[in-house]
């Protein structure tokens, strides 16, 4: 007597399919420049995992942290005549100003953290967390944030430490 049983591959034999369209997100003032949520996931590297929803509202907060952070500066550039955060005078790469580069990069790295953050309170595979999983995790986090305070940092001029003579 024989037995011949047939399963599924385990390896996936078709791709996956793309993550949902995404839009993008415009600040109330025309300062700031439009993030586009497709290019902060392939940027950062986010899967479908995350979802639309999840995406646009973490963008959204890290959009109204990034542009509190320099509300001050932007005031001032308005006064001086620029329009824009493109318009501030600034070297470019690709024909894309450095300051808007920066705040592109501080946006997606505040999205990332927060999202880092937020994916760790559920496990979708049923396993236990570990220890390790979430020092790795907040690390990750951590190591985002700190890539948005440079850049916002280098947007204001300002050096990436602060040193203290104790």
């Amino acid at each position: 007597m024989s037995l011949i049983a047939a399963a599924p591959p385990l390896v996936r034999t078709t791709p996956p399919q793309d993550p949902a369209p995404l839009g993008t997100l415009q600040a109330g003032d025309a300062f700031w420049p439009v993030i586009d949520l497709a290019e902060l996931r392939d940027t950062q590297r986010l899967d479908g995992t995350v979802n639309a929803a999840r995406l646009q509202h973490a963008a959204t907060e890290a959009l109204a942290h990034t542009m509190a952070e320099l509300i001050a500066w932007a005031a001032v550039q308005q006064l001086e005549g620029h329009a824009t955060l493109a318009d501030v005078p600034a070297p470019s790469i690709n024909s894309t100003s450095v300051q808007v580069l920066r705040f592109r990069r501080a946006v997606y790295s505040l999205a990332h953290a927060n999202l880092l953050e937020r994916y760790a309170d559920y496990d979708s595979t049923g396993r236990a967390r570990k220890d390790d999983e979430d020092a790795t995790r907040n690390l990750q986090a951590e190591q985002h944030r700190r890539d948005a305070r440079w850049a916002i940092r280098d947007i204001l001029g300002l050096s990436r430490t602060a040193v203290e003579l104790i």
